[in-house]
């Protein structure tokens, strides 16, 4: 009994006193200049991102004292660097998310001065847990004076990150908070949703000083990489935000529209929207007139649940907008035409967002709700050498790949091939895709020409020989247009129904209902056959 008593007399209070001040060293970060740098950009640090990002004190970090030190000769620590990411668990919303944040103010977040195997870990552990994961990413990228450091370079390999594997199992989303170069930006892009904060993020493969060194030019790294390049043309990123609370927020609203992974469900909510609603207006929505525009997002959000719309691509594709919203409380992808940008025709651009947004919404169980306003794919010689049409046959390949319930709804037009890719065609093959349930608004009209380009096209010489051509091709137009009425197609039942527009939402909650055994039967991996 003495013995024992002697034995632990000492305790672990020296042990302990270590490990707090290797803590507080690490939330210490880069230093308080270091801080201060990063303060003056305009930028939060890595644990402000996260102390924003998460519900207060859910945090649990990971790998704190992974860093540099050096020892005093009789062993007591000197000085310690942290490894310049943080990385850990919390929770958004109440509901467990993987998180891992480049800390810039050490080495300017260099992907090579950290420790790879720490933020690798945060990944590998989102699937293992299977729980989303978000990349606060602020990175410089690799530095040629780490040859001095480890008197060696790195071999390129990335075996260790399940970059992939992460992609099929559970939502991943990567925000660029800085400049990400190389390893950065695959670390924004890699991902189901990405972000750039405006004019303090760049995303790509190199900075101005290498595409100088190797192309000659002189070019401002906004210009190179900022928002305007990624989230407004290329849509090689998502979304842009105004600032980092802004796409902190953008964060958490995704990430309430999926399920915790690819084995499970989107949460439904109670949004207090009756699902009986109808808005008069919506009869009266679409122009008869039909080179008149109108406002898309108003129809949406007319029809789905009040202030439940969550667009993606916002400035990049604009001719077809991509949104997450909520029929009946539950998640939904919407797609639906804008004539305003590019005659609501399919460009590249647009193609390349849908496809994205079909793989997203299939992935992770989301019916989709397709209002469609489609003249076709864009025309002329920029689009023909953009390649357009590669674009228009990813989106069929995605959609006829894809397995969740799926409603379209022709709003004003469907014509030509991007017409055609409103849906699946009916589970043709048998197989699990589902059924394409189609309807049709009584201003819908489809084909596979426009009246008025078919028109012109098929009776070029009579309108030009006529007394009163513009009376010729109006008398010509009006009678293809009695043809192309789409109660004419619901009496074939080539279309399911043609529904009065103020009653598309509670045909729509109803069908979101019906699909319910549906979603749970394909999140467990169960095949239904059509």
């Amino acid at each position: 009994m003495v013995r024992g008593k002697l034995e632990n007399e000492g305790g672990w209070d020296d042990e302990i006193d270590d490990l707090h001040r290797r803590r507080h060293i690490a939330g210490q970060m880069g230093g308080a200049d270091s801080v201060a740098r990063q303060h003056g950009f305009g930028k939060l640090t890595a644990r402000e991102r996260i102390e924003k990002l998460c519900d207060p004190d859910s945090f649990r970090e990971y790998g704190s004292l992974v860093g540099k030190a050096t020892y005093a000769d009789d062993g007591t620590l000197e000085d310690f660097t942290p490894a310049n990411s943080v990385t850990g668990t919390g929770r958004i919303d109440k509901r467990h998310v993987c998180v891992a944040a480049d800390d810039f103010t050490i080495r300017g977040g260099s992907s090579e001065a950290a420790n790879p195997d720490k933020w690798v870990y945060a990944e590998r552990l989102a699937l293992e847990a299977a729980t989303p994961l978000v990349r606060l990413v602020d990175t410089a990228g690799g530095s040629v004076k780490l040859l001095d450091q480890n008197q060696t370079t790195r071999f390129p390999d990335y075996s260790k990150w399940p970059i992939l594997p992460l992609l099929e199992a559970v939502p991943v989303v990567g925000v660029a908070m800085g400049s990400c170069a190389g390893l950065g930006a695959l670390k924004v892009i890699a991902s189901h949703f990405s972000i750039m904060v405006r004019d303090t993020s760049q995303v790509f493969a190199a900075g101005p000083p290498v595409v100088k060194q190797a192309l000659g030019i002189e070019i401002d790294k906004n210009d190179l990489g900022g928002y305007m390049v990624h989230s407004r043309h290329s849509g090689m990123v998502d979304n842009e935000a105004v600032d980092e609370e802004d796409a902190l927020r953008q964060v958490r609203a995704f990430l309430s529209y999926m399920p915790r992974n690819v084995w499970s469900l989107p949460e439904r909510l109670d949004t207090g929207d009756p699902r009986d609603r109808e808005e008069e207006w919506l009869n009266t929505a679409i122009p008869r007139n039909r080179r008149k525009v109108f406002d898309p997002r108003k129809i949406v959000e007319a029809i789905v649940d009040k202030d439940s719309v969550f667009e993606i691509g916002r400035y990049h594709g604009k001719s077809i907008l991509t949104m997450l919203a909520r029929l009946d409380g539950v998640p939904v992808g919407v797609m639906i035409g804008d004539t305003r940008e590019a005659g609501g025709a399919m460009t590249l651009t647009s193609a390349n967002k849908v496809e994205r947004f079909v793989e997203l919404c299939d992935r992770f169980h989301l019916p989709v709700v397709n209002f469609v306003d489609q003249p076709g794919n864009m025309t002329g010689p920029e689009a023909e050498r953009a390649a357009t049409l590669t674009g228009a046959l990813r989106v069929m390949k995605a959609i006829e790949r894809a397995t969740v319930p799926w409603v379209t709804v022709v709003i004003r037009r469907a014509f030509g091939l991007a017409g055609g890719l409103h849906g699946a065609q009916f589970g043709r093959d048998g197989g699990r895709r589902p059924l394409n349930h189609r309807f049709g608004w009584p201003s819908a009209r489809w084909g596979s020409i426009p009246i008025e380009g078919g028109v012109a096209a098929a009776y070029k010489r009579e309108i030009a020989g006529a007394d009163d051509p513009d009376r010729k091709r109006e008398e010509l137009e009006a009678h293809y247009g009695r043809l192309s009425s789409p109660m004419r197609t619901a009496e074939r039942f080539f279309i399911v129904d043609i529904i009065e527009p103020k009653k598309t939402r509670p045909l729509l909650c109803d069908w979101i209902d019906l699909c319910q055994d549906r979603l749970k039967l394909t999140a467990e991996g169960v095949g239904i056959v059509n």
